[in-house]
């Protein structure tokens, strides 16, 4: 089987607790390869002497561009390839595809893939810029931090360079979907109209990035292709999707919670964002491990 290696880009929202706890400042060591030799993909985005251009916002952002390119401009709701470099003022490296042995990841720009001010700072790039970002706490992981990977209130510097856009590899009644990575041995575990499905998933909105996470849990969501709860936008985008499928999956108001929202987690005509990974479908992977 193909060795899945799951794309949950941004890896500090994954280690992110509630409250605040004592913080370990101890240097984390250096696993980029063996002798601490820069990857092919960070040579990319090591600084350059020439600044050819810089701006300030008021928000406390700013941003330097090594490179700046005629290419089109960052679409919020469009998914990316970036490679990317997230530091502390003291230089320490938290954050950066290369933690996951990627050149690039996909990124879903304006739906807190990473932080605020990331997003914030995406609008005004293009595809094939290079950048360092300059991102104040109050836009980065705030008052909170992130116990032991992030002080309370630290600024974070972001180098970043932004690759193609990647486009939907199909779209439903509005309903978009990117497989990111597949199987091709699953031609027998396909989602049909009547399959039982688990996924491991983060779902979320603009307003409220991630709002639940089933590998918090532990478990997987585990659902019925015609259960009557589950959302029309999530069912048209999960058929004919295979067993180990990663996708991200945009599903417009209409086809999620529409002008009612969900509680007080999904506002009304919001928009719906999942990161998914497909972990069983109709008990194929407990004959595979039977197996």
């Amino acid at each position: 089987m193909k060795n899945l290696k799951y794309l949950a880009l941004g890896l500090l929202i994954t280690a992110c607790t509630n409250g605040v706890e004592k913080v370990d400042n101890t240097q984390a060591p250096d696993t980029r390869n063996p002798g601490n030799q820069l990857s092919e993909a960070e040579k990319l985005i090591e600084p350059k002497k020439q600044i050819v251009d810089k701006k300030s916002f008021p928000n406390g952002i700013r941003i330097q561009w090594f490179e700046k390119t005629d290419g089109a401009p960052i679409k919020e709701g469009s998914v990316y390839e970036i490679n990317f470099k997230t530091k502390l003022q003291n230089g320490e490296v938290v954050d950066g595809n290369y933690k996951l042995q990627r050149d690039m990841l996909p990124f879903l720009a304006g739906y807190g893939m990473q932080t605020q001010g990331f997003d914030l700072a995406m609008k005004e790039l293009h595809e094939g810029d290079f950048v360092e970002i300059f991102i104040p706490g109050k836009l980065a992981r705030g008052k909170k931090g992130i116990p032991g990977i992030i002080p309370p209130n630290a600024p974070n510097i972001v180098m970043l360079r932004i690759g193609k856009e990647i486009k939907p590899t199909k779209v439903v009644n509005g309903v978009k979907v990117w497989k990111l990575e597949e199987n091709p041995e699953m031609t027998d575990a396909k989602i049909g109209e009547n399959s039982n499905v688990a996924i491991h998933y983060f779902v979320g909105t603009k307003s409220n990035p991630r709002y639940d996470n089933s590998y918090q849990r532990n478990t997987p969501f585990a659902f019925g292709m015609k259960d009557y709860s589950l959302i029309p936008g999530l069912r048209k985008a999960m058929m004919d999707m295979k067993m180990y499928d990663k996708l991200y999956i945009l599903v417009p108001a209409k086809e999620a919670y529409g002008s009612r929202g969900y509680v007080d987690l999904v506002k009304p005509n919001e928009d719906l964002f999942y990161d998914i990974i497909v972990m069983d479908v109709d008990g194929k992977s407990v004959q595979q491990n039977e197996n």
